[in-house]
């Protein structure tokens, strides 16, 4: 009896875990689902108007891209509900112009692509847009849910190469899982420290089901048993596909999570700073992130009078003769502050890691992500106040818990001082002949004087570039776009579409390189198809400079680093935009040839000045400060 009791109960848990097996093996297949949930199988409808549903519902207002048939339905779907589709020639400027767009509006941007070598063209720009912490949304085509990794065209592992560049990857196995799953990832990119965020759609959860039945249709299935489970399974794995797919569900945006200081660490830093002599801020390009409006941010730093060096998006923040913003001297600034704020400003390359502080001084240093709010603190510096939240709203905290108390107006005064002289000295050696050609320095100066007042600067190059973020001065806030920490060239073309089209009434300079033209030249046929009006100005000195000017005193060789003096002027009008060639013979009418430009822009036109210039002695740092 024992023994066949024993058997018994073998039996019976052998029976219950096969039991199990199968209602796993149900649940996986989506059988329980379909039990519970219909398949429309006459419905129209497809998975790009659900994707289109979401990004409406959260104020996408552009979507960039370059077609493929991965993606129409994305694309068409977009389009009739409002949301303006732009194409692009390159992939990585769709992204770029993504980035721009969620600088400039606070809001997501948001990019798709085809699959495979679409995807792969916009790598670089998704790193960018991660080490430049922008919220953006990437949506890229694949191969059919039971044809990955079969040989399907265009067919790779997109997820690993994206997984080290996102905050969150997603691949979309049934229709039902695109709006939850879109939700999810807008959340993702706009909290803690924003960034890109990536969901790969299957061909197969894109287009109705009309169509996706003939692509799972078997014409001729084996014979037998292996036939008639080979056809139940395509069968039952496009049923689940679109099983539920049309359900209605919340589309809304979700909770938006920003980390901030707590009263006692504002508490600290109030009491830091009302007892600072010589205290100087550092802000970055986190600090002009949302929630808090950079008007609030401005009047904050204002009320403070604390000396500002700004870098990055923060340029402009203080407008153009802020007394209180600093552009020079700033190492010498540091050696003599017994207060640094880093507001989001980052202790890496961009500050020689950390080295140019002074160990006399006290560091409070704010800034959303962890890993780099530390950066080089276990070697070069050491925070008396480390915060882990968001730099703009901190500093309107801290200005609102010192109302009343202002920097002594000396220290700001003596390196306002020296600041001018600094710029003085290099106004004069925009006066000076250059060998041949015209001096960048004074052509920089020029477009400065005459750009208007609501204009937002590109920032794409090198030496030419460098120049320029000494020399333009943004008017305002979120009135200039460099790459960031990156130092990405070709960003151009896409951050002035994105600006043009965030700020139609604005005018959108790009200062390139002729090196970095290269890259999005191309564009000007999609700022005329679009009618995007930008103005480009291009430094052609006919070299890679920035890279010559070094290498060939270290290693003796300018291989590599000559260019021509090409007719990029012409290429502008071919792509239907207008050119202009200045050379050392129009130095005289060159405040007419830019007013000349900007009446183009005003009417419609895209414009570009190829500018021949020679080489100036005047060298300055990174631009990405």
């Amino acid at each position: 009896m024992e023994s066949f009791a024993s058997t018994a109960g073998v039996l019976g848990c052998s029976a219950c875990v096969a039991v199990a097996g199968l209602v796993l093996a149900a649940y996986k297949l989506g059988v329980i689902y379909q039990l519970l949930h219909k398949t429309e199988t006459k419905s129209p409808r497809h998975g790009g108007e659900s994707v289109a549903e979401v990004l409406r519902a959260h104020g996408v207002k552009f979507l960039f891209t370059l077609v493929g048939g991965h993606i129409s339905p994305i694309l068409v779907a977009c389009e009739k509900v409002g949301i303006r589709v732009v194409d692009t020639r390159h992939e990585a400027t769709a992204v770029f112009a993504a980035d721009a767009v969620a600088r400039l509006s606070g809001t997501v941007g948001v990019a798709a692509v085809t699959a495979g070598p679409g995807l792969t063209n916009t790598v670089t720009a998704v790193k960018n847009a991660q080490m430049a912490e922008s919220p953006l949304l990437l949506l890229g085509g694949a191969a059919g849910t039971l044809l990955q990794g079969r040989g399907a065209l265009q067919d790779i592992d997109q997820m690993s190469l994206f997984k080290p560049l996102c905050k969150f990857c997603a691949s979309i196995r049934t229709v039902r899982e695109i709006v939850p799953t879109l939700r999810k990832a807008l959340a993702v990119a706009q909290s803690g420290t924003p960034g890109p965020v990536f969901i790969e759609f299957p061909i197969d959860t894109l287009y109705p089901y009309h169509l996706v039945s003939k692509e799972f249709a078997v014409k001729n299935p084996p014979k037998g048993l292996m036939g008639k489970i080979v056809s139940w399974y395509l069968n039952n794995h496009l049923m689940n596909v679109f099983a539920g797919a049309w359900e209605t569900r919340d589309v809304s945006p979700l909770p938006v999570h920003i980390p901030h200081a707590t009263d006692d660490q504002v508490q600290r830093c109030i009491e830091l700073v009302s007892r600072a002599k010589k205290p100087v801020i550092l802000l970055g390009s986190q600090a002009t992130l949302p929630p808090t409006p950079v008007d609030d941010i401005r009047k904050a730093l204002e009320d403070l009078g604390i000396p500002c060096f700004l870098g990055g998006m923060s340029r402009g923040m203080l407008g153009k003769d802020s007394p209180i913003h600093i552009r020079q001297n700033r190492r010498d600034a540091l050696k003599e502050a017994d207060l640094v704020l880093l507001a989001g400003t980052v202790c890496d390359f961009r500050l020689s890691y950390g080295r140019v502080l002074s160990r006399r001084s006290k560091v409070v240093a704010i800034n959303r992500d962890k890993s780099q709010l530390l950066k080089n603190s276990d070697m070069f510096w050491k925070p008396t106040v480390a915060i882990q939240g968001d730099a703009g709203s901190f500093l309107v905290r801290l200005s609102k818990g010192l109302k009343g108390h202002r920097c002594p107006e000396e220290w700001p005064q003596t390196l306002k001082a020296g600041d001018l002289s600094k710029e003085s000295a290099n106004r004069a050696k925009a006066e000076e002949k250059t060998e041949q050609h015209l001096n960048p320095l004074k052509v920089l100066h020029r477009v400065d004087e005459l750009m208007a007042e609501d204009s937002i600067i590109v920032a794409d190059g090198g030496d030419f570039v460098g120049s320029a973020a000494y020399i333009m001065r943004p008017r305002g806030p979120l009135r200039w776009l460099d790459p960031g920490a990156f130092g990405t060239l070709g960003v151009g073309g896409g951050f002035a579409l994105g600006a043009k089209l965030c700020r139609p009434e604005s005018e959108v300079w790009i200062v390139y390189g002729d090196g970095s033209l290269g890259y999005s030249v191309a564009e000007f046929d999609t700022f005329t198809r679009h009618k995007t009006p930008v103005i480009a100005v291009v430094g052609n000195d006919a070299c890679w400079s920035q890279i010559s000017r070094e290498q060939v005193p270290i290693l003796g060789s300018n291989v590599a680093c000559g260019l021509s003096f090409t007719d990029y002027h012409t290429v502008a009008d071919g792509y239907g935009g207008k050119g202009y060639l200045v050379g050392r013979e129009h130095e005289d009418q060159l405040g007419d040839i830019i007013g000349k430009v900007q009446e183009e822009t005003r009417e419609g036109r895209a414009t570009l000045l190829n500018v021949l210039i020679g080489k100036s002695n005047f060298r300055e740092g990174s631009i990405s400060v």
